[in-house]
């Protein structure tokens, strides 16, 4: 089954940025969406953009939208996460996951119980 490779993470101060990549290893083929969640200290893992990589456009949840975006390298077969105009509210864990098509949601989140997970990656912004 495909592995995602996580990358990126590190400590910022507030307004600055920071680059997640996620790299599927294995076979991709089968990738049908890739999304990055995140789980900050206090509160439930949750959903941050998602993308469908076949005609699909980039959905953001309303609290990154117009500071984070998905852009994918296809050479290199990476998604990545750009993050700007970081807030101290955006500290914590962060996940990449892809699945194939009956694991994604019409907006191009993977369902998590059908989903292949990154190890994570720290996010600090103080």
């Amino acid at each position: 089954h495909v592995q995602l490779v996580e990358s990126g993470g590190g400590s910022v101060q507030s307004g600055g940025s920071l680059r997640l990549s996620c790299t599927p290893v294995g076979p991709t083929y089968s990738t049908y969406c890739i999304g990055w969640f995140r789980q900050t200290p206090g509160k439930a893992r949750e959903r941050v953009a998602g993308i469908l990589l076949i005609g699909g456009r980039p959905y953001y949840e309303e609290f990154v939208r117009g500071r984070f975006t998905l852009s994918q390298d296809k050479a290199q077969n990476t998604m990545y996460l750009q993050m700007d105009g970081l807030k101290v509210e955006d500290t914590g864990e962060y996940y990449c996951a892809a699945a194939k098509a009956w694991g994604c949601t019409s907006s191009g989140y993977p369902i998590t119980t059908q989903a292949e997970w990154g190890q994570g990656t720290q996010v600090t912004v103080s």
